[in-house]
């Protein structure tokens, strides 16, 4: 990669990281403190304020990102963050839990997600375009765990209505990476691929649905895994990052191999099936742990060690297979279609999972995973196996 690929690609991948801290801050204590707030007994409403911004995403990425195309990447991405902030603003009134779903639903609206990652393919040339989006993709995947190591923290010395008021000054931050940092991208050139042939792409597809499983599993756990760990394995909010810090730097370590093998000896399918079936594990593992009451300190570090695997894997994995698997005219829509349905996982997760623990319970929650990524494994199953790029690239040429 040339020096002004490297600067689009760290930047933006910043850019993303940033504006992913600030929404996935709140989960790993938003649920205990909204029974503190009228309406925060509420189990579904609980869901809606953690899964909110992804409703109001999944609205507006393709629309976003059909925008950036139109008015420029830049611009677009500026409005996003603006809107953010707004939301970031409001949520941080915190007087009543309908406050909070407000000011997530407007941060939700800011949805620049397609229009960043489509900056980042107009920024690099093909075959360095896969260490971008993984690049973007690790950014995610570092910035989840570390609002879980941040979040008990942050929320013990600030509070709730701090923490919001903190995302703000980060989607502000990332303004600045935008207009200061950020490279001007080279012009692009007409889209020459239907729209419903991307929607009709198989292989196209499969990530789809993935990413969809990936966060709604991830969004519907934490609904209910910090007041399980509360209650049944005794471990107060303000003492959970004692967990999570040795499990995020070592699940960091172990993702690493895994990935570079599967790039460099053309199984990236094993790689990406075989980190679904360890999701598995885990939901499995997490609802007979609650069933039976087994709940105890080591166990939760296994089973979150193995969860930070599975997810790290797929989170920095999916975004670069897309990428790959996407026709060259059409990477911007694909990549569109991709974050609408992240988004929409992560509101189902949200919502969807604080229904079923309000009408049946914590357990439900993973056994409606458990459903979810048998799903997904079945439909991973058949994928097409990528070559090892060198191959890829001299077959094209």
């Amino acid at each position: 990669m040339n020096a002004t690929e490297i600067r689009a690609s760290v930047s933006l991948a910043s850019i993303f990281g940033l504006r992913m801290l600030g929404l996935f801050l709140i989960l790993p204590v938003f649920a205990i403190h909204a029974k503190s707030l009228p309406g925060g007994d509420n189990a579904t409403l609980v869901g809606l304020a953690m899964g909110m911004y992804g409703l109001t995403q999944a609205i507006g990425q393709i629309p976003f990102g059909i925008a950036s195309d139109r008015h420029g990447r830049k611009r677009i991405i500026i409005i996003g963050l603006v809107l953010f902030i707004l939301g970031a603003l409001i949520a941080a009134v915190d007087t009543h839990i309908m406050w909070v779903i407000i000011g997530r639903a407007v941060q939700g609206a800011g949805a620049v997600s397609a229009a960043v990652t489509a900056l980042i393919a107009d920024s690099t040339r093909d075959e360095h375009r896969t260490k971008a989006m993984a690049l973007v993709g690790g950014s995610i995947g570092l910035t989840y765990a570390a609002s879980l190591v941040l979040a008990p923290l942050m929320y013990a010395a600030i509070g709730m209505s701090g923490m919001f008021l903190f995302v703000a000054t980060l989607a502000a931050m990332a303004i600045f990476i935008v207009v200061f940092v950020t490279p001007a991208a080279p012009p692009r050139p007409p889209e020459r691929i239907a729209f419903i042939d991307v929607l009709r792409d198989g292989e196209l597809m499969r990530m789809n649905f993935g990413v969809f499983a990936l966060h709604a599993i991830q969004m519907s756990m934490f609904v209910v895994l910090p007041n399980a760990m509360v209650g049944a394995a005794g471990m107060p909010v303000s003492q959970h990052w004692k967990i999570y810090l040795p499990v995020v730097l070592v699940s960091f370590v172990l993702m690493l191999p895994p990935i570079f093998l599967g790039e460099k000896r053309g199984r990236m399918k094993q790689v990406f099936v075989s980190a679904i079936g360890l999701l598995l594990l885990v939901e499995v593992g997490l609802r007979a742990a609650i069933v039976q009451s087994v709940l105890s300190f080591q166990l939760v570090v296994m089973l979150l060690l193995a969860f930070f695997v599975a997810f790290n894997i797929l989170e920095a994995s999916q975004p670069s297979l897309v990428s790959r698997l996407a026709p060259a005219g059409a990477r911007g829509a694909a990549l569109g279609v991709y974050n609408t349905m992240q988004a929409i996982g992560l509101f189902v997760g949200g919502a969807g999972g604080g229904l079923i623990a309000q009408y049946f319970g914590a357990p439900a929650v993973f056994t409606a995973g458990c459903l979810l990524t048998v799903a997904w494994l079945i439909i991973a199953a058949s994928m097409r196996n990528l070559p090892r790029r060198a191959k890829q690239m001299a077959a094209a040429h």
